[in-house]
């Protein structure tokens, strides 16, 4: 089990890296959120998930082991394979996946693209008595910022790239991103993945 890297940021996408660790470059899967803070030459740690296949072994990483934990626990729902539990993590931070699977929050559940009313019922129950300990120490003002990401295409950018990797469409990303540009104005040190969540949240309006 790889549970951590450190090593420099070769390439950084919306939605993997690629990690130089001792001259070996790891494809790392990672969230928007953790892109973000992300900078090609610096060097970072990402608390890591490997999945092994029949045919592949991948990695997942994160900013923060919550996420980490979070993401693991995610999958011990039945139908939550990585790539949807991946998505889980994108959009709820830790304590929020914790909140909405204690207080019953279906819509707040249903807000992550691949997840249907019966889907959110499931993750409920199953998953009820294993998210009591996720989010406890969270501190969201570690997010990485809008502002930190400089000029207004920056930050559009990683909102309409995290949000085709979860499965939109690149029409309905730029929709999404008009709809949150106004927390922006309002907040310029507004996180990454506040405005991602905000903007899946539009969509989920619709």
């Amino acid at each position: 089990m790889i549970a951590q890297l450190t090593g420099t940021v070769l390439t950084a996408g919306a939605t993997d890296c690629v990690l130089d660790v001792g001259g070996v470059g790891y494809l790392v899967n990672i969230t928007p959120s953790t892109a973000a803070a992300l900078r090609p030459g610096e060097t970072t740690t990402l608390h890591t998930s490997l999945v092994v296949r029949e045919d592949s072994m991948t990695l997942f990483g994160f900013g923060e082991a919550g996420e980490r934990h979070a993401f693991v626990v995610a999958q011990s729902a039945s139908g939550v394979g990585p790539k949807l539990a991946l998505a889980i993590v994108s959009v709820l931070t830790p304590a929020e996946l914790r909140r909405a699977v204690q207080t019953e929050d279906i819509r707040r559940l249903t807000s992550v693209p691949g997840i249907g009313t019966k889907g959110a019922q499931k993750i409920i129950i199953e998953l009820r008595d294993k998210v009591v300990a996720l989010g406890l120490d969270e501190a969201e003002t570690a997010r990485p910022s809008a502002a930190s990401e400089g000029a207004d295409e920056q930050w559009r950018l990683q909102v309409s790239e995290g949000l085709q990797s979860l499965g939109w469409s690149a029409r309905d990303a730029e929709a999404a991103c008009d709809n949150v540009a106004h927390l922006v104005d309002e907040d310029p040190a507004m996180p990454i993945g506040k405005l991602l969540r905000a903007a899946l949240n539009s969509l989920a309006r619709r």
